[in-house]
């Protein structure tokens, strides 16, 4: 595998233990372990991938995954001990595409970051068509299937690989209301163990960008006590 992993954990035995692990599995990696160090080589030496731990010296793994955030979208995995569901939910509106609570099985960890990194690696193929083959039109909003491009008024929307998959799993099936459930299924892709709140963390930030009002939306729309669909207009 050509993939690298970034681990930005500061208890040296589970870095160790991490890199270990996935260097058996075929992939390359890089250690860091403090917030600020993380950053750093995220951003300079663009890894396919990286786990964030939130407990970190310096810069702690939130505000380092904001930081990263500013200028990639190179996927991110939280590890976190704290068992708050509002820190994890927190952590996913800060960017972050994924998160696994200590303790957690090599085997589980190593599904998640597979996982992930197949759809990154579907994005990239996707991004070298050349034919803008599928192009869904909604009123101001334009997404791009074979681009993974969304834009809105002409410009390009600044978007994560999750909620990319999100409202194209809801834009290709317009006025079809899809549960949390469901929609955990099909994009994320595997048994998710998470809370189903990380849907509506994700639509929130969907909303963010693609709606004149998010508290009014015109795009994605709830259907109370039932789950989101896409309205085209």
């Amino acid at each position: 595998m050509d993939a690298t992993i970034l681990i930005v954990e500061d208890e040296k035995n589970i870095n160790e233990v991490l890199a270990f692990t996935f260097q058996k599995e075929g992939y390359k990696t890089l250690s860091a372990y403090d917030g600020t160090t993380g950053v750093e080589m995220a951003l300079k030496e663009k890894p396919s991938l990286v786990l964030l731990d939130i407990n970190l010296p310096g810069m702690d793994g939130m505000d380092a995954c904001k930081e990263i955030r500013k200028t990639s979208n190179v996927p991110i995995i939280m590890l976190t001990a704290r068992e708050d569901e509002v820190d994890k939910i927190v952590g996913l509106e800060l960017g972050a595409d994924d998160y696994i609570t200590k303790p957690y099985s090599a085997r589980e960890l190593s599904a998640r970051v597979k996982a992930l990194l197949r759809r990154t690696e579907m994005v990239a193929d996707s991004a070298a068509a050349v034919e803008d083959k599928n192009t869904i039109t909604s009123g101001d909003v334009v997404i791009n299937i074979d681009r993974y491009e969304v834009k809105k008024n002409g410009k390009t929307v600044d978007i994560t690989l999750r909620e990319f998959e999100l409202l194209k799993f809801l834009a290709i099936a317009p006025d079809q209301i899809f549960s949390r459930e469901v929609l955990l299924e099909n994009v994320w892709g595997y048994e998710y163990l998470g809370d189903v709140r990380t849907v509506d963390v994700t639509i929130r930030r969907l909303r963010e960008k693609i709606e004149d009002d998010p508290s009014m939306p015109r795009y994605i729309m709830t259907k109370r006590s039932i789950g989101y669909y896409f309205n085209k207009i």
